[in-house]
């Protein structure tokens, strides 16, 4: 489970923290743009652990119904069907286009590796039922965890983006100002 220290130096903690978006009016316009990037980043990177799990969640899932329709095909063999069924087709949820590459992507990996000890999904079949029913609920708790944690992040995104668009639209701010800044930066 992801937990949020009060206090904490790691990016999550800073993001979800009550005081993180408590005086954002009075922050310069640039100070909001990097909070707001800040939160997109630990969004970005929940998003990357969640695709994670859910790669994880589906190779059990497809072992088990392999196992109670006593197919034939190995789960190896199904692999790029069993990931890309999740892949095509309308998206659902609340994902956002995201612009960012993940920050921790190994370390993420490793953290999905870890949840399970001793469950080596690269030879699925050798594993008991039981085995596979654990790592799904441990898998899906995390899964659970994580989406919550996004959701929450998303939250400090909106409340970010609003405070952004409130300026635009008071005229506190303007886009020839964004342009030309981004000009000098060039």
């Amino acid at each position: 489970m992801i937990e949020v220290r009060p206090g904490g130096r790691r990016r999550i903690d800073r993001v979800l923290s009550p005081d993180y978006t408590s005086e954002i009016e009075h922050c310069e316009l640039d100070e909001v743009r990097q909070l707001r990037d800040e939160a997109r980043q630990e969004e970005t990177d929940l998003s990357y652990l969640r695709r994670i799990l859910h790669a994880r969640i589906d190779i059990v899932l497809a072992e088990q119904r392999r196992r109670a329709e006593n197919g034939s095909a190995s789960v190896v063999e199904e692999l790029v069907a069993i990931l890309s069924d999740n892949a095509v087709g309308p998206a659902a949820g609340s994902g956002r286009y995201q612009t960012t590459e993940p920050s921790r992507a190994e370390a993420h990996r490793r953290y999905a590796e870890a949840l399970v000890s001793d469950v080596d999904l690269s030879d699925v079949m050798s594993l008991s039922a039981a085995t596979l029913q654990d790592a799904l609920r441990a898998y899906t708790a995390e899964e659970d965890s994580v989406s919550q944690r996004r959701r929450e992040v998303q939250a400090v995104m909106d409340r970010l983006d609003a405070e952004i668009a409130r300026r635009y639209r008071e005229g506190n701010a303007s886009v020839d100002e964004l342009l030309a800044a981004e000009r000098e930066r060039q």
